[in-house]
């Protein structure tokens, strides 16, 4: 059972949380924080989350070995097969399936474009050094996908979110593929963390504030009041915070950089709900 846990990453929830964060800033933002919407978005990216991540694994199960931070995955140890995998991916579809059948039809549309978006995605570290552009997108279909859901229409609010997030997401992403930097290099995996190089961390800071700009931004478009504005504050402190974790591109500091994130996202939600 542990090792289905593991195959989910429902023992490390911090790729949900990424994830949920954006998805609960856009219903809030819509205007349409009902039971109802919260609980089916709730339950989707938990859902989706985990069928992505054993997408991932069984795209990887060939190289999770030789990596120092993903060799003990379930299928790279051994713990599960590939079967295993595949029937649980088909469970975790089926019940992305039923949540999806509960909204509208544009929803349908936007989640057929996220599903194509969840399964290029690990492959994309094999052919282009910007798999994290990919994730970056696959990480913002929820927020359309809310407006999509709620009012039926995608106001420029819902855009810059997802503008922001994707930026956010390409730089935290970065500080996570500076841990696997050295074994990627090693076995062939793309990154932008490699692409990068010796600017990483300038473009790091850059794609922080952009994210910052944007979100700005849209506190200005939505009228909202001044505690979100605190909040944002909070992120650019948190996202000073991490430029000193990475500076000596240490692995263990750069994945604590990394884990940082969840609090970036909870502080602009924690805004967004008291405004």
């Amino acid at each position: 059972m542990l090792a289905y846990l593991q195959l989910m990453r429902l023992d490390r929830p911090i790729g949900i949380l990424l994830l949920l964060w954006p998805t609960l800033w856009a219903i809030w933002l819509a205007n349409h924080p009902t039971l109802y919407i919260t609980l089916v978005f709730v339950l989707g990216v938990v859902v989706m989350r985990s069928a992505g991540c054993v997408i991932n694994d069984y795209a990887d199960r060939h190289f999770d070995g030789y990596v120092e931070r993903t060799k003990n995955r379930p299928l790279a140890r051994g713990a599960l097969t590939e079967k295993n995998a595949l029937w649980t991916l088909f469970v975790l579809l089926i019940v992305a399936l039923t949540l999806l059948l509960t909204l509208n039809k544009l929803s349908w549309l936007i989640a057929c474009l996220a599903l194509l978006t969840t399964l290029i995605y690990p492959f994309m570290k094999r052919y282009t050094h910007l798999p994290q552009i990919t994730l970056g997108v696959a990480f913002s279909w929820g927020i359309p996908m809310v407006y999509a859901a709620t009012i039926e229409q995608f106001p420029l609010t819902c855009w810059l979110l997802c503008f922001a997030n994707i930026c956010w997401t390409v730089a935290y992403d970065t500080q996570y593929a500076m841990v696997d930097r050295i074994d990627d290099l090693k076995i062939g995996i793309k990154s932008t963390a490699i692409l990068f190089g010796r600017y990483d961390k300038l473009i790091i800071g850059l794609l922080q504030v952009i994210t910052v700009i944007s979100l700005f931004i849209i506190g200005q478009l939505n009228q909202l009041s001044t505690f979100y504005y605190l909040g944002l504050l909070l992120v650019i402190l948190l996202f000073i915070y991490q430029q000193w974790l990475i500076k000596d591109r240490d692995r263990d500091r750069c994945f604590k950089a990394f884990l940082n994130n969840n609090l970036v996202g909870c502080m602009v939600f924690l805004g967004i709900f008291f405004s």
